[in-house]
């Protein structure tokens, strides 16, 4: 029963606390300093009569205890055990939403137990030339308003906790949020304006928080706590996002549906999302760590996750606009995943492990390259690409460069917007001369270059960075790379940058691979077509010495290549610049097309035909042409061996060279021209041509027994010439040298 005299009752109340303050004060010592575990236990038994109660005398004498325990403490220069007291963020938290509250008393006693835990901060963890500083500045603010408490907050939120701190007072602020009481949700909302007004620092239990906004998100319903909270997942993406989109799948993979509002909410912030995206594409990448960022805590998203997190925010339409801006680099890092997972396999040990449990990693990466697409507006092109059955294609480890090749073909029958960016993209990514899926790259950019707007920005500086691939050593590579010469040769007004591109052209004749050949060979007839003699007449003289060695190929298919590129060559000249060296190679080529008019190859025989028309045409052999155009070879040989009879020695060394060639009927045709030629040299000519009747004596020795009975004849044709002419008088003292037996 109350005390008739008030005055006895308050002076025994009063005593009352002072001897329940002392009391916990003297629990807390431990020897002379006091434990700080101890004062944790004592705070963790006060603050439910803070929080849970609604009386206001509970609450506020909750708060007194509190503030006069921490003032004790504030006593005393060291403490026990202080890195094991693990609430002061927590603490924070709470009594910075105390200072807000409607009631003077309340407020006014949070207010005084958040001045000395600042102190306690200031003196254990300050540096202790700016102890005295600061305690002053912090005087002035005791018992201040709320706005002046929630300032100082700010400051030892960012200056005096730490990471894991920080945590707990967001905690404790968003969970405040979940109140149905109205004043403790905006006094929430306004505290974390203020601690998140600045840059964030470093935050821990990142993961923890990302689960309360997902659980508790549905049920915050005041829309200035709503924007709140989404501005801490926006930030907390922004600066961790590893942990922010692995907490979220692993949410969403525990089976917890209905985890894609967070989706929603990073997508909403334009500058975010662009943040995000850009970390996720460098993650996407093999073999290839992310920049700027570093994973805290060990946690690091995977290429498979990030291909994941991609393909969900794609599937948000609030960001329509940004994806036209990231669909180039979204798209080859997209596509060159794709082949590294279906040509090398993935070689990240969790990736194996979500794709053992769940997810396709080649699956979720085509899924997200369909989404690029279809979220961009090319949803057409998705048809259409399933149509020509790319999208099979690209999951085939053996066709896989075929469903690359028809997806870039799509793009451009489509004349799609985004061929140029991604040329140019491309060719940022060849600089790297070690660049891991430089062969998807080239093949999607040879089948881009058909498209004349993509070749129009192809300049010199880009075709320098696609030379120096010219150095690789892998076949598919080289190839590839001749297949754009015949490109950029088809476009007609690429000539300069084809000057560059001609010197590695003509090397890779001489490749030990003859698929490289072969590609050579094609890229050559190709630019032969397609080069005018004003602008390329250097390198076109100089490919009629190149192709000498191709016109006696075994392959049938190279030669008639050489002899389709030379017939293409003899168009472009004009009698007006038949000068040497030219000239000399069109005359040295003469008997060869002759000789050739007996190939084994029919189409090689039908070319020959035009190409001795067409140089008689610029030698100006206008009774010749009508007989190359119409005779048999033996009509022509002799024929021109009667006009040009000055020429008879050049001939033969042409028909000498002619003995190795790998067909049989040539070989004894240039036998048996051979022998003709020989029979019209006069004493003189025929006495320098030992190495004639010395390689006329080797092919007796001819695989081919036809060809070795003809060598046979014909030296002893010769033989028996050379005696007649030797027994036989002349009106004259000079006569035929005797020659060296042919035997």
């Amino acid at each position: 029963m109350p005390s008739l005299d008030r005055k006895e009752s308050a002076s025994l109340y009063l005593q009352t606390i002072q001897a329940l303050d002392d009391m916990l004060q003297a629990l807390v010592m431990e020897d002379m300093d006091p434990n700080m575990p101890i004062l944790q236990n004592f705070l963790e038994i006060i603050l439910p009569w803070l929080i849970l109660s609604e009386k206001v005398h509970e609450q506020t004498r909750a708060l007194g205890t509190i503030a006069q325990m921490l003032r004790f403490i504030c006593n005393f220069p060291e403490l026990s055990h202080m890195m094991e007291f693990s609430m002061s963020g927590k603490l924070i938290g709470i009594l910075g939403l105390f200072c807000m509250n409607a009631n003077y008393e309340i407020s006014t006693g949070a207010s005084e137990a958040l001045h000395y835990l600042f102190k306690i901060l200031v003196l254990h963890r300050s540096m202790k030339q700016k102890t005295e500083a600061i305690l002053k500045d912090l005087q002035k603010h005791f018992r201040g308003g709320w706005f002046a408490n929630i300032q100082s907050l700010t400051m030892f939120f960012r200056k005096y906790l730490t990471p894991e701190e920080r945590a707990d007072v967001i905690m404790v602020s968003m969970e405040a949020m979940t109140n149905a009481n109205r004043h403790d949700v905006c006094a929430a909302s306004k505290m974390l304006k203020m601690i998140l007004k600045y840059s964030m620092p470093e935050i821990g239990k990142v993961p923890e928080i990302i689960q309360y906004i997902c659980h508790n998100m549905n049920s915050i319903t005041e829309t200035t706590a709503q924007g709140t909270i989404k501005k801490i997942l926006y930030l907390l993406a922004q600066t961790y996002t590893d942990e922010v989109i692995l907490t979220l799948f692993k949410m969403e993979d525990q089976s917890q549906r209905g985890v894609h509002k967070p989706w929603e909410i990073l997508a909403s912030f334009p500058k975010g999302y662009e943040v995000i995206m850009e970390f996720l594409l460098q993650k996407l990448a093999p073999h290839q760590k992310s920049k700027g960022q570093e994973p805290s805590h060990g946690m690091e998203i995977s290429p498979l996750i990030a291909t994941r997190a991609i393909h969900e925010l794609l599937l948000e339409p609030s960001r329509r606009m940004e994806v036209q801006t990231f669909f180039s680099s979204l798209f080859m890092a997209l596509l060159l995943r794709i082949s590294f997972l279906v040509l090398e396999g993935d070689t990240d040990i969790q990736d194996q492990q979500h794709a053992a449990e769940w997810v396709d990693p080649v699956s979720s990466s085509m899924g997200a390259l369909k989404t690029l697409m279809l979220s961009t507006g090319y949803g057409d092109y998705v048809s259409y690409v399933q149509k020509l059955g790319a999208w099979e294609l690209l999951t085939s480890p053996e066709r896989h460069y075929e469903g690359v090749t028809l997806l870039a073909r799509t793009m451009v029958i489509k004349n799609c917007w985004h061929n140029r960016p991604i040329f140019s993209l491309i060719i940022r990514m060849l600089q790297e001369q070690d660049y891991t899926n430089h062969l998807t790259a080239l093949v999607f950019m040879t089948e881009l270059l058909r498209c004349p707007g993509v070749a129009a920005i192809a300049d010199e500086a880009a075709v320098r960075i696609l030379a120096d691939w010219f150095h690789s050593e892998e076949p598919a590579t080289v190839k590839l790379l001749l297949q754009v010469v015949g490109i950029f040769a088809k476009h007609r007004n690429m000539v300069r940058q084809l000057h560059i591109l001609q010197p590695h052209l003509l090397h890779c004749c001489y490749s030990q691979d003859s698929a490289v050949v072969m590609e050579a060979l094609a890229a050559l007839r190709c630019l032969t077509e397609h080069l005018s003699w004003q602008h390329s007449s250097s390198f076109l003289t100089q490919l009629t010495f190149t192709l000498g060695p191709f016109f006696e190929e075994e392959s049938e298919q190279l030669r008639l290549m050489a002899f389709e590129t030379y017939r293409a060559l003899l168009a472009k000249v004009k009698r007006t610049v038949l000068v040497f060296p030219l000239k000399h190679q069109v005359l040295n080529l003469i008997v060869l097309l002759v000789l050739h008019l007996e190939d084994v190859n029919i189409s090689v025989a039908q070319i020959c035909r035009p190409a001795l028309c067409r140089t008689a045409a610029i030698l100006g052999w206008s009774r010749l042409k009508v007989i190359f155009a119409e005779k048999d070879v033996w009509t022509i040989l002799r024929a021109l061996l009667r006009q040009e009879a000055n020429k008879a020695l050049w001939f033969l060394k042409q028909c000498t060279t002619l003995f190795k060639s790998p067909q049989a009927p040539i070989r004894q045709a240039a036998v048996r021209f051979a022998g003709q030629i020989i029979q019209t040299l006069d004493a003189e000519e025929a006495g320098d041509i030992e190495e004639v009747y010395a390689a006329l004596r080797s092919m007796r020795e001819d695989p081919d027994p036809m060809v070795s009975c003809l060598a046979t004849q014909t030296l002893y044709i010769l033989e028996a010439q050379e005696k007649l002419l030797v027994n036989t008088p002349t009106s004259c003292f000079c006569s035929r040298r005797p020659r060296k037996g042919y035997s």
